[in-house]
């Protein structure tokens, strides 16, 4: 791996710590800073495709409304693959630990597509199962 690709990678690792601290002590809006706040950004999960930073946090909300509902998240990066100097694609695991009350345990995988831009890294695709 290039020092560029080893940067990047250390980089992104970071924004993501960040997003998992963020969702464990329960602020949502923290937690979708990891996301370019554009129209044009898209989630794919199980229930369809969201468009928009909006439409996205609103979709955490609902699913996510409570500190019960959002549990404690941990990730586990599986690869990364750098796309250029600006673009950057990550799989990773997700689980999530929740009382029955807020829904119990989840797990599953994701892809995540990030750009390099002037606040940093972004999230630009997510798809999450």
């Amino acid at each position: 791996m290039s020092f560029g690709a080893a940067a990047q990678e250390s980089e992104i690792r970071a924004v993501l710590r960040t997003q998992q601290d963020a969702w464990n002590r329960g602020d949502l809006v923290a937690f979708m800073d990891a996301y370019e706040n554009s129209p044009g950004i898209a989630f794919v999960g199980q229930t369809g495709v969201r468009h928009g930073y909006q439409e996205i946090l609103e979709r955490y909300r609902s699913r996510y409304g409570t500190r019960e509902a959002m549990g404690q998240l941990g990730y586990t990066i599986l690869e990364f693959h750098p796309l250029g100097d600006a673009f950057a694609r990550l799989i990773g695991k997700f689980e999530l630990q929740r009382t029955a009350a807020g829904g119990g345990n989840a797990s599953g995988y994701f892809t995540l597509i990030f750009r390099k831009t002037s606040k940093g890294w972004k999230i630009i695709h997510d798809h999450t199962s």
